[in-house]
């Protein structure tokens, strides 16, 4: 069975695109790649730097993951798309490193540089989690 999940406060879809913020299924929670989007202030302009824009992401993530019944540290597989990946990587980094700080259950990780992400974002995460079922 697959539970389609949608969170009031993270940010939300644009008019354009229509999707669910996260889909469980199986005891797996798929999170879609969430953009820099100020959750309180969907139409806020994105803030200029790496570190701003990878906080922006991982609170959207973190309240989609709550809503969801997980927690960070279920997380198995993480991506992200960097639209400059030479000049952000390592202040990406900087930031990613504080949620997941423990190097001995550090999720599984590809990051891609990419040619544009939607609204000039700098930065894009999504993630795959997974809790055993009570």
């Amino acid at each position: 069975m697959k539970q389609h999940i949608t969170v009031a406060d993270a940010a939300p879809p644009p008019r354009t695109a229509r999707y669910s913020h996260a889909v469980k299924a199986g005891g797996f929670l798929y999170v879609t790649g969430q953009l820099p989007i100020d959750p309180d202030n969907p139409a806020a302009p994105l803030p200029p730097t790496i570190e701003a824009q990878t906080e922006l992401a991982m609170l959207n993530i973190r309240r989609i993951v709550a809503a969801a019944g997980y927690g960070l540290e279920d997380t198995v597989f993480v991506r992200i798309f960097l639209a400059e990946f030479e000049r952000d990587y390592v202040g990406m980094n900087s930031v990613f490193h504080r949620y997941y700080d423990d190097d001995a259950v550090m999720p599984g990780r590809t990051t891609v540089g990419v040619a544009r992400l939607g609204r000039g974002a700098l930065v894009e995460i999504d993630m795959v989690l997974f809790r055993q079922a009570p």
